[in-house]
């Protein structure tokens, strides 16, 4: 099926009999998108009639075609959807999957995906290995067709039988010509060819939370209590798979993540990736003939077949994109689901983190010392945690904002650290573990963190976006640029315990070691703006910096010199994503691995020597939350990287804007509003 864009052609009309296809505006974007224009009615010359899989009011459409002859394009949910079911709160779906031959779970006659499978060469090394980096991203970040999985919830112990239910009468069974005795046959199956061993029967999503029936329930764990068990929790359908010896499925899309997870399993029904010499099948379809190896089953399944959405850009995708936006949906739901108590919030704050990480249940406020007992999770400001409080630390994110934080803008990238927090090195973060881990990357992780530092470079993106004045003629020769910090900042409080904790030090130090260099100081934004302090004393830069570059864009700096020295400063980490020597005198996150000439306070724990792609990844991706200023949506680090390539951002309203000036009037008291 052609693929089109709105790119001006001629869209294709769908016409439709179906009341739900007028309720649902991201379905209708994404088949405008695609190319389709759907349209309420009877069909003219040239149209095609739209019908929602097999589900019952399909029969309308059927029969609108039957009678017009316009040809039938059935259209259902991607592979991947949503954090929740459709029917239970689960918002719209970020794929889908259209077919004017048939639906994939229809055996009768081949739709596209199995045309796909049986016919195209599937052998393309870089479709495999977008296959490969894919697999390995889904099970990483356990993302399924549906992720509402509680990571706190483990699965039985390993050495079971797995046993899929589905939803009773689903058109995937329906029309696979399954009912329940194949269930029964299938659960009968798998007591005998495995006596002896426990059995767990997952049921459905929907089934759990009672929207639909399955077609196991309780009795069925009664007619072997101390063999058999019903798995109702929502227990990481990865997580169960990895301590199953075996798998028997109807026609699941969890018996396709089997494969994927390294199992043959036993199916009963006729579902996609049956007949491909990847599952044990108790009924084949004679005319799939072919062996496919399951990264090629994946690759049509998952790359080839559905169309993708990116709801923060407004575009179709491929489907790396559109993992990236579902992890950041999924990983704000797994995070926030329970609620938190916020303490130590300045007010202005409250909101920012409200948007943040009160999408499930709002956020509550206070400033009491006593532990929550409502089942909330605690978190509080980095900069007014408590040792041993038990809360999560909040900061900054690095993509941060288009304008200062001590101006009150708002942030679109925060960090939640549950072990210390990234930039007092007393004692291990999280970023730090972070880090440790993604000293190896796998070829997608590495595409993926070197095209972010491109794209940051490119963009001339850095953690404030400041527009600074145009540079000034810089002075010729072996230029360092000394970057200034905010001397009460809690990073030079917790990472400055050398010798040098001062940017008059700072200096001195760079100076010294550099007496022929030109040394360029550059002072922090937040102390040029006189909300914050740091301002060197009359003369204190006097035959130690060539220059003093005011208000300059730190970000345009960065090209013409040959090396940075800082304490603490973040300009030290967007220093090395553009290639720059960076110097350390105190003892930031990015310091310690190799990457750096640390010449700050010891550091022992950092012994791992990931590259500059894996830090990126972790300081970038993994360990901060991002929102979208646009639509308000968990998104991933490259959608904030256009924001603030482009200066899209929400800026705070009158009362925000008066604030921020009586926090300048305010300065010398500003380390209260961190």
């Amino acid at each position: 099926m052609a693929r089109a864009t709105d790119t001006g052609t001629t869209a294709r009309r769908l016409c439709h009999l179906s009341g739900g296809f007028l309720r649902q505006r991201r379905l209708r974007r994404i088949l405008q998108l695609a190319g389709y224009e759907l349209r309420l009615g009877w069909p003219r010359a040239g149209d095609q009639v739209a019908v929602w899989g097999h589900a019952p009011r399909a029969r309308r459409g059927e029969w609108l075609a039957s009678r017009t002859g316009a040809p039938l394009v059935r259209i259902e949910d991607a592979f991947l959807r949503s954090v929740h079911p459709g029917r239970a709160r689960g918002g719209p779906p970020i794929g889908l999957l259209l077919d004017e031959r048939a639906m994939h779970y229809d055996p009768a006659r081949p739709s596209r995906l199995e045309r796909i499978l049986a016919e195209d060469p599937l052998d393309d090394t870089a479709l495999l290995n977008r296959a490969r980096g894919a697999i390995a991203r889904l099970r990483e970040a356990d993302l399924s067709k549906y992720n509402a999985h509680d990571p706190d919830l483990s699965p039985p112990p390993p050495g079971y039988v797995l046993v899929i239910d589905q939803t009773r009468d689903d058109a995937a069974v329906r029309i696979g010509g399954s009912d329940a005795n194949t269930f029964r046959e299938m659960l009968y199956h798998a007591q005998a060819d495995h006596p002896g061993t426990p059995i767990v029967i997952k049921t459905h999503p929907d089934t759990a939370s009672g929207a639909r029936a399955g077609y196991f329930a309780a009795q069925s764990a009664e007619t072997d209590p101390d063999r058999i068990t019903l798995c109702t929790a929502p227990v990481s359908p990865h997580a169960l798979l990895e301590g199953a010896v075996a798998v028997y499925t109807v026609s699941s899309q969890m018996g396709f993540e089997a494969i994927m997870a390294g199992h043959r399993p036993h199916v009963f029904g006729q579902p996609f990736y049956a007949g491909w010499g990847l599952s044990h099948d108790a009924r084949p379809i004679t005319r799939r003939q072919r062996h496919l190896t399951r990264t090629q089953l994946f690759a049509a399944a998952m790359i080839l077949y559905p169309i993708w959405y990116d709801p923060c850009r407004d575009r179709l995708c491929t489907l790396e994109q559109a993992i990236d936006q579902l992890d950041a949906e999924t990983r704000a739901w797994r995070e926030d689901r329970r609620g938190w108590h916020a303490r130590g919030m300045r007010l202005w704050k409250r909101g920012a983190l409200n948007r943040f990480f009160g999408r499930y249940r709002a956020v509550r406020f206070d400033q009491g010392k006593r532990a929550p007992k409502d089942g909330r999770r605690l978190m509080t400001w980095a900069g007014h945690a408590a040792p041993g409080d038990g809360a999560v630390r909040v900061e900054d994110g690095f993509l941060r904002s288009s304008g200062l934080g001590a101006e009150l803008v708002a942030p679109l990238s925060l960090v939640c650290d549950d072990l210390g927090i990234y930039y007092d090195p007393a004692r291990e973060s999280r970023l730090e573990r972070l880090i440790a881990a993604r000293a190896v990357l796998r070829p997608d992780q590495q595409t993926r963190a070197e095209t972010l530092v491109a794209a940051l470079r490119s963009g001339g993106v850095s953690k404030y976006n400041l527009q600074g004045a145009a540079l000034p003629p810089l002075p010729d020769g072996r230029r360092i640029l000394v970057a200034g910090q905010v001397e009460d900042d809690a990073s030079i409080r917790a990472g400055a315990t050398g010798a040098v904790r001062t940017n008059h030090d700072l200096l001195r130090a760079a100076r010294a070691a550099n007496p022929d260099a030109v040394i360029l100081y550059k002072p922090h934004p937040d102390v040029e703006a006189g909300l914050r302090r740091g301002a060197l004393p009359p003369d204190a830069a006097a035959g130690l910096a060539d220059m003093v570059l005011h208000h300059a864009d730190p970000v345009a700096l960065l090209p013409e010199v040959q090396g940075l020295w800082t304490m603490t400063s973040l300009l030290g980490f967007e220093a090395l994503l553009r290639g720059v020597p960076v110097t350390t005198l105190g003892a930031p996150f990015y310091a310690g691995w190799g990457l750096t000439d640390h010449r700050g306070p010891a550091l022992p724990r950092r012994t791992a020597r990931p590259g500059l792609a894996g830090l990126a990844h972790a300081a970038l991706i993994d360990y901060p939350r991002y929102m979208d200023p646009l639509t308000g949506l968990p998104c991933p680090a490259e959608v904030i990287a256009e924001r603030l390539r482009d200066r899209v951002h929400a800026r705070g309203g009158l009362g925000i804007r008066l604030l921020a000036k009586a926090q300048g009037a305010l300065a010398s008291q500003a380390h209260l509003w961190r």
